[in-house]
């Protein structure tokens, strides 16, 4: 493998990546999961392309809540999300439909839905023309 990969694990360490072919994994896995295990990673190749990469459980996890939008984050989406049902044009629109009568809001979802057909129909005739062109 001509990179060489490294990455921080769950302890804060600093590790560089062995790189094991398929075949040695096959053949052996106990020793790699313990390497793994101890704080490691392992690159699985094949063909000296890097195809997987094996982490502990702990290392993972870290990944895993690192990718987690924070709780500051998602409480900064909800006041945008609300801020834009608070403004003037979204109250007229939400005072409309608390006003119509269930005919209105029949055809309301009729014309939607069809206007969600068309939206389909018109991106996959882009895609075709695409595909095309190539």
């Amino acid at each position: 493998m001509a990179d060489i990969l490294r990455f921080r694990n769950a302890r804060g360490e600093l590790v560089e990546l062995e790189s094991v072919p398929a075949t040695r994994l096959k053949n052996e896995p106990a020793s790699i999961i313990d390497r793994v295990a101890a704080g490691g990673a392992v690159a699985i190749t094949r063909h000296n392309s890097a195809r997987a990469v094996i982490l502990s459980y702990e290392d993972f996890r870290e990944l895993a809540r690192a990718r987690e939008p924070s709780l500051g984050a998602l409480s900064a989406e909800f006041d945008e999300l609300l801020a834009g049902m608070q403004a003037p044009k979204a109250k007229r629109a939400l005072a409309a439909a608390f006003e119509s009568t269930p005919d209105e809001l029949g055809e309301s979802a009729v014309t939607a839905a069809a206007a969600r057909r068309l939206r389909a129909v018109a991106a996959k005739r882009v895609k075709r023309r695409a595909r095309g062109a190539r």
